[in-house]
């Protein structure tokens, strides 16, 4: 199965924020949305970075000031993307190997157009599964 396949079952929408949105504004979406990620950009194209659960949390540890900042000041700036026409399986290898639960997946002049999270990853690969195991059981049963 190819990204673009299970972007077309989920949506290709992507909550984004500007990148002088406070953090706490940005909470306040991914709470509204229940979402464990946003995108920061300042066209909702071109990608700035990625705010996530775990880049907040890592700041709490210092106290809770920073709520107030710009997200540009905790997001990770160094985003990894992937592309439509890629394997979902070449998907979950990046997110195992460099432990990341959000990819945001761009178009051939970078732009952005959608997000994939480990849990549609792992949704996809539940829904293969299920269709090979019904598969088997047809190929088994007429047999």
């Amino acid at each position: 199965m190819r990204i673009y396949e299970l972007l077309r079952s989920k949506g290709f929408d992507v909550i984004t924020v500007r990148p002088t949105t406070t953090v706490a504004e940005a909470l306040a979406l991914l709470k509204e949305y229940n979402l464990g990620a946003v995108v920061v950009s300042t066209d909702g194209k071109e990608i700035s970075g990625i705010l996530t659960e775990r880049d907040v949390v890592r700041r709490l540890c210092d106290g809770p000031d920073f709520l107030d900042s710009p997200v540009s000041d905790v997001m990770t700036s160094e985003v990894l993307t992937c592309r439509p026409e890629e394997s979902v399986q070449s998907l979950m290898d990046t997110m195992t190997e460099q432990r990341i639960r959000h990819l945001p997946v761009v178009d051939d002049f970078g732009r952005l157009s959608g997000l994939v999270s480990i849990g549609d990853v792992v949704k996809s690969h539940i829904s293969q599964i299920e269709f090979e195991r019904n598969q088997l059981e047809g190929y088994v049963t007429h047999s």
